[in-house]
């Protein structure tokens, strides 16, 4: 079966390029660990690019957050005995505003370290919230004659003030107030200011915020208002609008985005007043199906547009298709040609299709993933085409090899950019090389038995 008069048979010939093949799928999965490695690489590098600027920012508020007294009522069994005592607690009643209007000019900036770069930013953030009993306030269960007006709270959240801006102004009817930190007397990430409410039961209380703070990836809102506008402004051209809502409205194009939101809080699912814990309440919403509580924001993310390492570990699974067919055109020389081809070729172009990869990923990280796609394709194209005419005996034949790997690296850029389609691609391809294969060696004595048996 393998070899027929000393010499080898059409089917050892094939055993041999799928032999050589399957070891080199070896270091292409060294390959696949190096990207990895380097990606891993490339995000605590942009971890400590943006080290004590702010993360992803998350902001909430402005609620009210009201004290009140209440009884309680406590069973317990004392010397066999039910004993029921009442005592006097201090809670605190949550009030989120009627509306919230607000606007955030997000500036982004693109830092580098080295090869490695990341996007943060300045947010500037100004709006108008409006607070005021609601009509069917009695239903809360709360005895207004027991709330502590005189001592409530005005909390802002914002989930990582390492970013906070310098002299945040809150005013309250036209009234500045002074700042604390933290996000209440309790505790918390944010900031907050004692307020008289004692005019709400009378009249709404308006607040006018302006702050200022710095993150990097994303932005998010956690809307708690009875009706919330959100109205973004950038110059980053490359937003990704995620989270549990959507704007309303965007537009996007090479100058930046402008999004606008607005949401009711009977899509949030939650009352304007809680008596709960007041940080639940700015951050918890209804419950998924596994009991878990969701969080429900509007997310704005201003992502890279091109991901050098997402897209050199897409190429890398294709790096089976390139040796396959290289591997055919030289069995295809080989068997039909007559041109000997020994494993130790197979092995060198084999290994120059796996240095492609290599040389992909770093140019990517150096001059971006376009231009070293064409760097890395057109070297090993060409070497290959070189080695080849030797090999083959004829830069004829080479030039053959040269065009069949050009229109590779060709269909494998098509393949890279219309993600989508890749598999539909991808799929029609094999089908008509298969197709081609079947019908050149539809004469071939693969075992070698006609000429054995001749």
């Amino acid at each position: 079966m393998f070899s027929v008069h000393g010499e080898r048979t059409p089917g050892f010939k094939l055993a041999l390029a799928i032999v050589v093949g399957l070891v080199l799928t070896i270091p292409l999965f060294l390959v696949w660990l190096l990207v990895y490695d380097r990606k891993t690489q490339s995000e605590e590098a942009t971890a400590s690019i943006t080290e004590g600027w702010g993360g992803a920012q998350t902001m909430n508020g402005p609620v009210l957050v009201i004290p009140y007294r209440t009884t309680t009522t406590e069973t317990a069994v004392e010397n066999g005995q039910s004993v029921t005592r009442t005592r006097d607690v201090r809670r605190e009643l949550t009030l989120a505003p009627e509306t919230v209007g607000l606007t955030t000019d997000v500036r982004p900036e693109v830092r580098k370290r080295s090869i490695y770069e990341a996007v943060v930013y300045d947010a500037r953030v100004g709006g108008d919230a409006r607070f005021s009993l609601p009509p069917d306030f009695a239903q809360s269960g709360v005895d207004p004659s027991q709330m502590d007006l005189g001592k409530a709270e005005l909390r802002f959240g914002l989930s990582d003030a390492r970013g906070l801006g310098a002299n945040p102004s809150v005013k309250a009817d036209g009234i500045p107030l002074r700042l604390q930190p933290g996000g209440g007397s309790s505790g918390g990430q944010g900031f907050f200011a004692w307020i008289d409410a004692s005019a709400i039961g009378a009249k709404p209380i308006s607040i006018h915020f302006e702050f200022n703070f710095r993150g990097n990836q994303s932005l998010s809102l956690f809307p708690n208002a009875g009706d919330t506008a959100w109205k973004v402004h950038s110059t980053w051209a490359s937003p990704s609008f995620a989270g549990a809502f959507l704007p309303e409205g965007r537009n996007v194009d090479a100058k930046g985005f402008d999004a606008v939101y607005r949401i009711g809080n009977l899509a949030l699912g939650r009352s304007l007043i809680s008596t709960g814990d007041p940080a639940a309440a700015q951050t918890v919403a209804p419950t998924d199906a596994s009991g878990q509580p969701q969080v429900q924001t509007a997310q704005i993310s201003l992502i890279q547009p091109v991901d050098p390492y997402s897209q050199v570990n897409r190429a890398t699974k294709y790096g089976f298709l390139f040796i396959g067919f290289t591997f055919l055109a030289l069995l295809m020389f080989d068997v039909i040609g007559g041109v000997r081809v020994s494993a130790v070729e197979y092995l060198l172009m084999g290994a120059a299709l796996v240095l492609f990869f290599v040389l992909l990923l770093a140019f990517a990280e150096v001059i971006g993933f376009t231009p070293a796609y064409v760097v890395a394709s057109a070297a090993i194209a060409g070497l290959n085409t070189a080695y080849s005419a030797a090999v083959l005996a004829s830069w004829n034949r080479a030039a053959f090899i040269g065009g069949l790997l050009v229109a590779l690296y060709g269909v494998l850029y098509i393949l890279l950019s219309l993600e989508a389609f890749s598999l539909l691609i991808g799929s029609l391809l094999l089908f008509a090389a298969l197709a081609g294969v079947m019908y050149a060696t539809r004469r071939i004595d693969w075992g070698g038995r006609r000429a054995a048996d001749a």
